[in-house]
């Protein structure tokens, strides 16, 4: 009788702790306001190596954030947004429409809607287009951008690299004053992304390329400006571009990337081996909204997009040249139509390509369903109760359990 007495009591604190832990696993992440349960950024399998690297316009605003008006990357000099047509869709100085509309670069549901859809794609990381640290024009917000997608290429689990826009030392600053400021930026970019354990490297060394250059043209300013910096970067100019960076006694440029323009694909690889490091690139297309929204001459002739045909074709050719590296151009200029983002115009076809290039897993269906995070997000904006269950959504979508996190984005849609 001893004996049971004991073992009873011990049997019966076994069931209530075994059953306390099955209400806990039960309720974590259960969207029922619970635990939330987090996980750490999982990398995508794919049977294609190559890095791949799209550019991020970081540039665009809305009336919220950019003190009452729309920013002038949706409105050039004469398109007004708050316009609407009949299905609601927005003016915007563009011949394509985000299908999530015009939207703010700062801010966080747009961020991860982008950084989901590409981490499902097969994308490795971005390039950001920057420029600089000047507080004159839209610099400074553009700088401010960065920061926050930077933030949530950290959550996300995807690496970044800057495209430094030299053009932005023009205007006001003459002589010795665009090298000083051109030192400054590259001092802030040490100082706060180089150090970044999800920045690219290449050869130990922080990956910079620049658009151009355009404004320092000398290889000697160029050893100047990286003169200040602890650990010279793996510096790439654009396409022809870098002799301006580079000579025999400087040598600051370690290779070139494609851009896109009039010089034929074939000519623009024909230089591959020449370099270190050579980036590969391709694009959807290309149709500017220049001359049409008053911003003068378009910079280029209409590369027709071909409904998705011209960026598989340049795929092909990129993996057929054997590049290493591989910048998508790009993300979000719709202001040249070279958009991979999803559009009303093109739906889901340019990812679709990527995917089925990188090798990962995935197709539409869960493209679709990081669209509807977005738009379950921005409607229960302020709903503490919805907003942990898209965060455990959002735990599940970076850890690559996009199963769990479509129920979860389906149950609210249906709820």
């Amino acid at each position: 009788m001893k004996r049971i007495s004991v073992i009873i009591p011990f049997v019966l604190f076994i069931l209530f702790i075994s059953c306390g832990n099955d209400d806990e696993s039960a309720n974590k992440g259960n969207g029922n306001g619970n635990e939330i349960e987090k996980f750490e950024p999982a990398s995508a399998t794919k049977t294609n190596p190559m890095n791949l690297y799209v550019h991020y316009m970081p540039w665009f605003e809305t009336k919220e954030t950019n003190n009452g008006t729309w920013g002038q990357h949706w409105t050039m000099a004469n398109k007004n947004p708050d316009k609407t047509d009949a299905g609601g869709k927005r003016e915007i100085a563009s011949h394509y429409y985000p299908l999530i509309g015009p939207y703010a670069s700062s801010n966080e549901a747009v961020i991860e809607y982008h950084l989901l859809l590409m981490k499902y794609s097969g994308v490795d990381g971005i390039l950001i287009d920057w420029y600089g640290t000047r507080d004159k024009y839209d610099y400074k917000a553009n700088k401010t951008n960065t920061e926050a997608i930077v933030k949530g290429l950290e959550k996300v689990g995807l690496k970044f690299a800057i495209v430094y826009e030299d053009q932005t030392l023009k205007d006001d600053l003459e002589g010795n004053a665009k090298i000083t400021q051109a030192k400054a930026d590259m001092q802030y970019l040490e100082s706060n992304f180089f150090g970044k354990s999800n920045y690219i490297k290449i050869d130990s060394k922080p990956f910079l390329m620049v658009f151009g250059p355009q404004q320092i043209k000398t290889p000697a300013e160029w050893t100047n400006i990286f003169s200040s910096l602890k650990n010279k970067p793996a510096f790439v100019t654009l396409y022809g571009h870098s002799g301006l960076a580079s000579n025999t006694a400087n040598k600051n440029a370690a290779g070139e990337y494609i851009w896109v323009d009039a010089t034929s694909m074939e000519t623009k690889y024909a230089v591959k081996d020449n370099f270190d490091i050579f980036f590969g690139g391709a694009y959807p297309g290309f149709k500017d909204f220049y001359k049409e929204g008053g911003w003068g001459n378009s910079v280029l002739a209409t590369i027709d997009h071909q409904d998705a045909a011209l960026l598989h074709s340049l795929l092909q050719m990129a993996k057929n040249k054997n590049t290493g590296y591989l910048q998508l151009i790009t993300w979000n200029d719709f202001g040249e139509g070279t958009m991979i983002e999803p559009t009303q115009e093109f739906g889901y076809k340019f990812l679709n390509e990527i995917q089925i290039f990188s090798g990962i897993s995935y197709n539409t269906q869960v493209l679709e369903s990081i669209l509807d995070y977005y738009n379950l997000k921005k409607k229960y904006k302020g709903n503490t109760q919805i907003e942990k269950e898209l965060l455990q959504a959002f735990y599940y979508y970076i850890s690559l359990q996009d199963t769990k996190a479509q129920q979860i984005v389906n149950e609210l849609k249906n709820r």
